[in-house]
């Protein structure tokens, strides 16, 4: 009589699904690794292209040499180009009378000695409302590490600023604040209030009458500049 049981497949049979199933596996795998990748790319992009540019912050140096922000709605504009403050000097070891010239008209100062130009610098003058006076002045005071006694911010007992960029007569200070002056580094006292020092340069007249200049240039001109020094302001 026959043996009516199946007989055990063939080795070779065994191998062949063997590695079907290991093929199939990889597939899975990789079919989700994929989906899991493109989830995670669309999670990070968070809201629509439309909604992504709609809303942008702008970030910018104030007066008083902090960076700040501000949030625009709309379509961003062209990046405007960095104020150039390129200076020249050469000035060392030549002899002279120094005298310095200021133009409010193409934002320059000029630094000369015996009536030789030596040195020369972008600045910013006083913006609408707060105008350098024009006229022949001479510096009066000189001050490497002076501080404004009439513009600064109204700070906490931390040190934290609560109100910034104010001034003294226009700004009422706010309870429990104290009044802490802007630095003007090498400053050079022409007329009144009114001097030379470093400070920030945007490209157009922007101080409160101060004639800012580049720290470099500051530096030279104060180093070169005795009291006394004549400074013609000009249009």
């Amino acid at each position: 009589m026959l043996d009516s049981a199946k007989s055990p497949p063939a080795p070779h049979r065994r191998q062949s699904r063997e590695a079907c199933g290991i093929v199939l596996r990889r597939c899975i795998c990789l079919t989700v690794a994929v989906l899991a990748l493109a989830l995670a790319s669309c999670a990070s992009q968070g809201d629509t292209p439309a909604s992504r540019i709609s809303v942008y912050s702008t970030a910018y140096l104030t007066e008083d040499n902090r960076i700040a922000y501000t949030t625009h709605g709309g379509t961003r504009p062209a990046p405007a180009p960095k104020p150039a403050e390129t200076w020249t000097w050469n000035g060392d070891g030549i002899l002279g009378s120094p005298s310095i010239v200021i133009n409010l008209g193409s934002q320059e100062a000029v630094f000369y000695k015996g009536g030789q130009e030596v040195g020369r610098a972008p600045v910013s003058t006083g913006r609408e409302g707060y105008s350098t006076p024009t006229g022949s002045f001479k510096v009066i005071q000189k001050n490497k590490n002076h501080v404004s006694n009439l513009y600064g911010d109204y700070v906490d007992s931390a040190g934290t600023v609560v109100k910034a960029n104010i001034g003294v007569k226009t700004h009422r200070r706010p309870s429990g604040t104290s009044f802490r002056g802007a630095p003007m580094p090498y400053f050079m006292r022409i007329h009144g209030g009114i001097g030379m020092h470093a400070g920030y340069l945007p490209g157009y007249p922007a101080s409160h009458g101060c004639i800012r200049l580049p720290k470099g240039a500051a530096k030279r001109f104060f180093e070169n500049a005795p009291l006394g020094t004549p400074v013609n302001v000009v249009h």
